[in-house]
């Protein structure tokens, strides 16, 4: 990988820009050879609207929730997006202004209404977003657009007309859930959201949704057993969230706190039957985390694979989008005071003995990780860097999903980011430390998604779908279709406009 990858053209501002949806679907102009089997539609999530009226969003995840989708059919491409329909859209349409607050950006009261009924606005507190932005995926027949509040939005997959908006409060005792479920191969969904308990404390709850129908598609791990949550040193300030909605230009952001103190904790859970492991304390040094790669059992241990930023300071904090859009120098100025990017792979013994104290409990073959018993009874665990890189992130990690979740895998793919910029596309051997790179230049691909060719007995058989977009070409935007084996172009589907960063998304065969 090279060391450093140049912007100066600072073209990466183009992902941040808004674009406006499309009529109808457009066809995309195609350079090579679509796999003749590969049939079906790549659909994803990411912001579009990036200011209303004259007010600006501030973070990179606030702008408005655009669903893009690819058709691939009969060796054919095209192109079509929607805005989703959210309360956050339509008032933000209706009164051309910020009406809901964001992630880091504040909605401040209609300037219409008189003084009474604006401080009566802030008695009932402000309303919680449901800009399903993050991510798209399948639960059972239908579809869902995703944040991490409680609101999710039902979404129909060819049309991407906006169906419903789905208030999870009513049928879990949740405040939100996690972007990133994960799928058991029967089709069972578990994602995980916090709700409160005792005395104002927080508690962390696993949801389960069972199969409608047989399901394939993280904030958490999954192996055939056990769950792995990861707490990070960075905390939502549930005294400071309260009191702050009532008052004028406070977001989401104002209300996350880092403590230098407490390092990272790592949780188990078994499945079947449900029980924390509360005998098991994990404890490493500080990082942030957003994706877990993968997670598996192997002779008594659970083996944790990790995209983390080391420290305790947030990361969220550097993605507002004036650090994004800045001139490249600014932006690699920005990116020195960052969190560094490393992934890592973190292993919990299951089987502890109070006499084992001070030894180190990992006696893997493959792995240099360490786990050592303290006397306070808990586990202090020490990673093997599986891929690090000056201010070089693999990141919006992919498998192949549907074989390996859970399983001893050998093959992630990645998205690189040089500087918070998405520059290539990474795949990782996680057992020899081996990298592959697609790269081209002025180009600023999204999250590669991993689709299996049908009746493959590799791992990596199977090609790699990204959205890039390259800003002065003719045709500024392409569908990818990589060889996930060599990481080799297979075909690119240009398409007349730009289309801005995606966050997540999903295939549908």
């Amino acid at each position: 990988i090279p060391l450093s990858v140049e912007h100066p053209a600072a073209g990466y501002r183009k992902i941040f820009e808004s674009v406006e949806e499309l009529t109808e679907p457009i066809p995309a102009k195609i350079t090579g050879v679509v796999p003749s089997w590969l049939g079906g539609s790549l659909l994803r999530m990411g912001p579009g609207l990036f200011e209303v009226g004259d007010e600006p969003f501030h973070h990179m995840f606030d702008g408005l929730a655009l669903v893009h989708k690819f058709d691939l059919k009969n060796g054919q491409v095209t192109y079509y997006r929607k805005f989703i329909r959210s309360d956050s859209y339509v008032r933000a349409m209706t009164e051309n202004r910020v009406v809901i607050t964001e992630f880091g950006t504040a909605a401040y009261p209609d300037p219409c209404k008189n003084i009474f009924s604006r401080f009566f606005t802030y008695f009932r507190g402000a309303e919680v977003t449901d800009n399903c932005l993050v991510n798209i995926y399948p639960i059972g027949e239908d579809f869902y657009a995703v944040t991490e509040t409680n609101y999710i939005t039902k979404v129909d997959p060819d049309s991407l007309e906006t169906l419903k908006k789905v208030d999870l409060c009513k049928y879990l005792s949740v405040n939100g859930l996690t972007a990133h479920p994960h799928t058991d191969t029967d089709g069972t969904i578990y994602n995980i959201g916090n709700c409160f308990g005792k005395n104002m404390s927080l508690a962390y709850n696993i949801v389960k949704i069972p199969p409608a129908h047989k399901g394939e598609f993280d904030h958490f791990g999954m192996t055939d057993n056990y769950f792995v949550f990861v707490e990070q040193p960075v905390k939502i300030n549930l005294l400071k969230f309260l009191t702050l909605w009532n008052i004028r230009g406070a977001t989401y952001m104002d209300c996350f706190e880092s403590n230098d103190s407490m390092g990272t904790l790592f949780h188990l859970t078994t499945k079947d039957p449900a029980g924390y492991l509360s005998s098991h304390k994990f404890r490493t040094s500080a990082f942030n985390l957003f994706h877990h790669i993968n997670a598996y059992e192997d002779e008594g241990y659970v083996i944790v694979d990790l995209c983390t930023w080391k420290g305790h300071d947030f990361v969220y904090n550097y993605l507002y989008l004036a650090n994004l859009k800045g001139e490249w120098e600014e932006v690699k100025r920005a990116a020195l005071r960052a969190p560094q990017p490393e992934v890592r792979r973190y292993v919990l013994p299951l089987d502890i003995h109070r006499e084992d104290q001070g030894k180190n409990l990992v006696s893997l073959s493959y792995t240099t990780a360490t786990a050592v018993l303290h006397s306070d009874g808990t586990i202090w665990l020490e990673p093997e860097v599986l891929f690090s890189g000056p201010r070089q992130a693999f990141e919006f990690p992919q498998i192949n999903y549907s074989q390996y979740r859970g399983k001893k895998y050998s093959f992630a793919y990645g998205l690189g980011l040089t500087h918070f910029i998405p520059d290539r596309i990474v795949k990782l051997n996680v057992q020899t430390k081996e990298t592959w790179v697609w790269q081209e230049e002025e180009c600023y691909p999204s999250e590669p998604l991993f689709v299996p060719t049908p009746g493959a007995t590799e791992e990596d058989d199977g090609v790699l779908l990204s959205v890039v977009v390259k800003p002065g070409a003719e045709r500024p935007s392409f569908l990818l279709i990589l060889d996930a084996m060599k990481l080799t172009e297979l075909a690119r589907a240009d398409v007349n406009t730009i289309i801005p960063v995606t966050l997540h998304g999903t295939y549908k065969p």
